[in-house]
């Protein structure tokens, strides 16, 4: 199966942010990418994930959560950017969230991390779980058709 359920690296940036009672949860693939030709690759979004995300921002606009992500031209700002790890991500009034990309020994990983910051934060995360793991195992399925 080139999409495994894992356990993100110790050595990924990503924990830094974490805290006991935080989501993380984590997906890889066997490749040799660097980190940001395999989030390149992951960011492609197809276009049912479009029309989920354009769905999403119409149901949480009124609530005054955050509709626009894009900044230079990235889906998400980035946070920390080496050869082997890059995050992206912000902080929102409802939850703080990061998605790291990490290569390590030959696997790339796509990890997300979240910070639930209110009520708002754990109701929107139970609400949007069963379509971040579909898009998450997605978008580490093009990092795996990707790898030459």
């Amino acid at each position: 199966m080139p999409v495994e359920k894992s356990t993100l690296p110790a050595t990924s940036n990503l924990w830094t942010l974490y805290r006991d009672g935080d989501f993380l949860d984590c997906y890889s693939c066997r490749s040799d990418l660097p980190a940001r030709p395999a989030a390149d690759l992951a960011m492609q979004i197809p276009a049912w994930g479009t029309a989920l995300l354009n769905l999403r921002n119409r149901i949480v606009a009124p609530l005054g959560l955050r509709t626009e992500f894009e900044q230079n031209g990235a889906m998400f700002p980035v946070t920390y950017d080496t050869e082997n790890e890059l995050n992206m991500g912000f902080d929102d009034s409802h939850l703080n969230f990061r998605i790291t990309v990490m290569q390590d020994h030959g696997r790339v990983y796509m990890a997300t991390w979240v910070h639930r910051n209110n009520w708002i934060g754990r109701l929107y995360l139970a609400a949007v779980m069963p379509f971040h793991i579909l898009m998450s195992r997605s978008a580490v399925a093009q990092i795996a058709k990707g790898t030459p």
